[in-house]
């Protein structure tokens, strides 16, 4: 009955799989080994064995791989109501209109206004790890995975039509302030937490 103290976490699956692990258990302090069995898999290892069995080749695997630290976004929302929330992003934080209405948004870095009104289906703050993601399909820079920069990108943005988002240090602090919430109603997300009327 002697208790067995991990000192790794394997997660076998794809990204979303791989997510949801990190969330899950992130406060053990352990490191993750992701193998990758998804789609994509860009935060995933692909296996390849060559020895004579499997569990010689991840036990190599795990030798001789290499250590990456990331790091989450933390997310604070007040809600029209004034209820606060908070939650950690791995992949990133996103602002998503509710309804047919267009979101307005006004975006501070670092307590300067940088843009007074964007109106557009939203805007997110992608880490590196994500950058890879929703990210990318909305038009926003893929990140080196060690890169000290996040970005910060429209998703399809009607005003102003030409602006593509921007790279900015991974120390800063982004508010979003939603211009007509009880009109243009809009959800906070980090990964796959969500909170309504932001």
């Amino acid at each position: 009955n002697a208790k067995v103290t991990p000192d790794i976490i394997i997660v076998i699956g794809g990204d979303g799989t791989m997510l949801h692990a990190i969330h899950n258990y992130m406060h053990l302090g352990l490191p993750f080994y992701g193998i990758n069995t998804g789609e994509l898999g860009f935060l995933m290892n692909h296996l390849v064995l060559k020895t004579s069995t499997k569990q010689d080749s991840l036990l190599n695997a795990l030798r001789n791989t290499d250590e990456l630290s990331i790091f989450p976004l933390e997310m604070a929302v007040t809600t029209t109501d004034n209820k606060k929330f908070k939650a950690l992003a791995i992949n990133e934080v996103s602002l998503l209109r509710q309804t047919c209405q267009a979101a307005k948004i006004e975006i501070s870095v670092n307590g300067k206004i940088r843009l007074e009104s964007l109106i557009s289906d939203g805007v997110m703050v992608s880490t590196p790890a994500g950058s890879t993601a929703y990210n990318f399909s909305a038009g926003g820079q893929i990140l080196p995975i060690t890169s000290n920069l996040l970005a910060l990108t429209p998703i399809s943005s009607f005003r102003p039509r030409r602006w593509q988002g921007a790279l900015i240090r991974n120390d800063s602090v982004v508010t979003f302030k939603v211009l007509q919430a009880k009109v243009r109603s809009v959800s906070a997300v980090a990964d796959f937490f969500e909170i309504r009327n932001a």
